[in-house]
């Protein structure tokens, strides 16, 4: 028979350890929520394996998912797009709005143990982000010239103020390039595209082609005692279900940009191992869009551009392709970028085959005796089976109205090449993101100074309009933040009206991570999270 007094004692003592934690889980905190040092994370190299590992030579999802890891930027964003400090640790704007004033912060080096410096900001937006990045020239056209006073301080002279600069200097949109590994070189082949060196949590160490890449803990890192993951891998896996079954065996415990299929996401979200967020991609403004070239026949016609917008139910595009998870595209800028979107102002293509007919009828295709009108190619991004089901979708609504359409498939270089290169296509089913701001988002694809041989994500269709290039170049000049804003709402109305590029859907994407995982970044721009507070639980 037990002792009654130790009995009460064993009470007394499982109640006082029950009330300390239940102080704690109170306070916001358990045992469980203490940052465990060391592990290594599994990711997904998604969509597909990245060409390079920096994205200031490219911007796609695959390159950021990895370079986010290995470069900071002068600022980054939290929730709601608040505007937070990361390599510059404060800045100020003149009263006149044309002086950005960055003060680094102090301390920080390059991977190989450089320090960095103003001089590295100066050197990449003179020879990186003005010459080779598909944006840049949008971005930063009210910026007359970067100024060094000394090795902490950065200041942007501008012709006029800007609402867009600030916003763009995150890690992604505007990485920063050491200076002494590219200066004097050419970019876009240097080898330390390949083999990064950043200033962010995790360094470069190994990227087997095909298999995996390595990186591991920056113990240098300026945010001290982190990161806490001693290295994080990225894995191929181009298989859809290989990809869930990765995931649910614990073999992956992170990915992006929607890493499994859609017909797999339900399974995943009643899962009791795994997590699934559709939070953190506000900044991306993910959508799905189609191209013309505009350069040559049918497709520099704008009334057979109208009539393929005509021709296609976004309504049945979305449920058969997203499962419905996507919403309706509408406009150039989306509905979700609520500032700038133009609403009930905007030229709608609904779905009429009477009208794409018409169309068709009235720029000299009509149908031949076998009901066809004239063949196209259909190029698609490869970014897995999701992009060649939106390819297939396309390719019946052109059967639909006489248009016989080829899918093409290629890897990525080569659609690339394809299409920024040589312009050697008609019509491509493609992803785009919004950035956050039309003026970085949109500009590239509708501006005729976008133009750029060689450059992805620039105006690939070669669409080119004096009005439109007046609304824009305006746009970048605009006295204030309100007449900005009402120039997009134009730039939008007239890009729906001449339809170089079409938006198919408003997409939503989402995260999948191990419920072992914490520390996840929760910020607007968190789908790329550089995982510097992330912990595995034991």
């Amino acid at each position: 028979m037990s002792n009654p007094r130790t009995s009460i004692l064993k009470l007394r003592r499982r109640t006082f350890l029950a009330g300390a934690a239940a102080s704690l889980v109170l306070a916001g905190r358990s045992f469980a929520d203490a940052p465990v040092r060391g592990g290594t994370v599994v990711a997904l190299a998604h969509p597909g394996e990245p060409n390079v590992l920096t994205s200031a030579v490219v911007q796609t999802g695959q390159v950021q998912s990895v370079s986010s890891k290995i470069f900071d930027g002068l600022i980054t964003f939290g929730d709601n797009f608040e505007i937070k400090p990361e390599l510059a640790t404060k800045w100020t704007t003149s009263e006149d709005g044309k002086e950005l004033r960055f003060d680094l912060r102090p301390g920080v080096r390059w991977h190989d143990g450089t320090p960095f410096t103003s001089a590295d900001v100066k050197f990449t937006f003179e020879s990186v982000w003005m010459k080779i990045h598909p944006r840049a020239r949008a971005t930063f056209a009210a910026v007359d010239v970067v100024e060094t006073p000394d090795p902490l301080t950065v200041v942007f002279k501008l012709r006029n103020p800007s609402g867009v600069i600030l916003g763009a200097l995150n890690g992604l949109e505007s990485t920063i390039l050491p200076k002494h590994l590219y200066e004097n070189t050419d970019i876009q082949t240097n080898p330390y595209n390949i083999k990064p060196v950043g200033t962010g949590p995790f360094r470069f160490k190994e990227w087997v082609r095909g298999d995996r890449i390595v990186l591991e803990r920056n113990p240098d890192y300026w945010d001290a005692g982190k990161p806490y993951l001693d290295q994080v891998i990225y894995r191929v896996i181009p298989d859809a279900t290989a990809r869930y079954a990765a995931f649910e065996s614990g073999a992956v415990q992170y990915g992006t940009l929607t890493p499994i299929s859609l017909s797999d996401l339900g399974l995943a979200q009643k899962s009791d191992t795994l997590d699934v967020d559709f939070h953190g991609y506000e900044w991306l403004a993910s959508a799905i869009v189609a191209d013309f070239n505009v350069r040559r026949p049918p497709f520099n016609d704008v009334r057979v551009r109208r009539a393929v917008a005509h021709a296609i139910d976004l309504k049945a595009f979305v449920r058969v392709t997203t499962r419905g998870l996507a919403k309706p595209g509408t406009s150039p800028v989306l509905s979700t970028q609520t500032k700038f979107y133009a609403g009930e102002g905007l030229p709608e293509y609904t779905f009429d085959r009477a009208v794409a007919d018409q169309l068709l009828d009235e720029a000299g295709y009509p149908k031949k005796p076998d009901g066809t009108r004239f063949a196209t190619t259909i190029d698609w991004l490869p970014f897995g089976e999701t992009f060649q089901r939106f390819a297939e979708f396309a390719r019946q609504a052109f059967k639909a109205v006489g248009i016989e359409a080829t899918i093409r498939n290629q890897d990525l270089p080569q659609f690339f090449r394809r299409v920024y290169s040589e312009n050697d296509f008609d019509f491509t089913i493609s992803h785009r993101a919004g950035l956050g701001d039309p003026q970085i988002g949109i500009d590239r694809v509708i501006w005729s100074k976008a133009i750029l041989k060689d450059i992805p994500w620039s105006n690939g269709s070669g669409y080119s309009s004096p009005e439109m290039d007046k609304l824009i170049e305006a746009a970048h000049v605009a006295p204030n933040e309100d007449k900005r804003v009402e120039l997009y709402k134009q730039i939008q109305v007239l890009a729906q009206r001449d339809i170089p590029t079409f938006t198919l859907a408003e997409n939503k994407q989402f995260t999948v991570s191990s419920k072992k995982l914490r520390g996840l970044g929760t910020g607007s721009i968190s789908v790329y999270d550089s995982l510097k507070d992330a912990w595995l639980e034991a």
